[in-house]
């Protein structure tokens, strides 16, 4: 068995250090999307529909059966596949469930980085911090002190370039439009990770609708947020090895 983790905007594969080690019974592989820790290749656009399609492509060369996790718009990839390539996995869980329901409206951050040239600046403003106050602020979101300073570490002008493309890629109404195939994710087992203090994906009902839909089963972590795999590292991989553990 493999589980296969991805992770979203703004991070790299440092983001699950803490979660791995609770993770039993498989053998673990973390994937970077182009952009996030590893390069762009040339024609690479980073749209949703090509991380979706740079997804499935490093899943078809990866040992089956794979159980699919993601993190922020990591679990959006994860969502897609789930949607539209369900035969290359065995299972999927996903912390962003409610961005694909019909009433989700993207964080106000998102939202500047919608819009052209303010998009810009506050991508400038944010690389324009000094990197120790860019940690103490990931710290101040949830991460630990040494998984910010490696998210930092790593983040450099293609993580930019990725960042825009991608949720200007996703604006609305795509979100909305994305989620009316969400029946489709029932081809395989789900599990919607909820965690109840983040604001950034919708909140819990939306994410409960959104795993109705999609056929998921829900695991709720109190009092996490964004970055639940740092605060509730134990919580979380417990959720995740009792889901993979009832799958026949």
């Amino acid at each position: 068995m493999t589980i296969v983790l991805v992770h979203g905007n703004p991070e790299t594969e440092a983001v699950w250090d803490d979660l791995v080690p609770h993770l039993r019974n498989h053998d673990v592989v973390r994937l970077s999307p182009p952009g996030f820790g590893s390069a762009i290749p040339s024609g690479f656009d980073c749209s949703t529909d090509a991380y979706r399609d740079w997804l499935a492509l490093e899943l078809g060369k990866l040992a089956q059966p794979i159980d699919l996790v993601g993190h922020d718009w990591g679990g959006g990839h994860v969502v897609r596949i789930a949607m539209d390539r369900p035969d290359l996995i065995r299972s999927w869980a996903s912390d962003i469930l409610g961005a694909f329901d019909p009433d989700y409206v993207w964080h106000d951050m998102a939202q500047a980085w919608q819009k052209a040239e303010i998009g810009e600046q506050a991508l400038a403003q944010m690389t324009s911090m000094p990197a120790e106050a860019r940690v103490e602020r990931y710290v101040s979101l949830g991460m630990t002190k040494a998984i910010a300073q490696k998210i930092i570490a790593g983040a450099n002008a293609d993580m930019g370039r990725a960042m825009l493309s991608l949720y200007r890629s996703a604006a609305q109404p795509v979100m909305r439009d994305l989620g009316a195939s969400l029946p489709r994710a029932v081809a395989k087992p789900g599990l919607a990770i909820i965690a109840t203090e983040d604001s950034f994906v919708g909140g819990e009902t939306l994410a409960r609708r959104s795993a109705e839909r999609a056929g998921a089963k829900v695991a709720v972590l109190e009092g996490a947020g964004h970055w639940w795999m740092c605060q509730q590292p134990k919580q979380g991989a417990d959720a995740i090895n009792a889901f993979l553990a009832n799958l026949s």
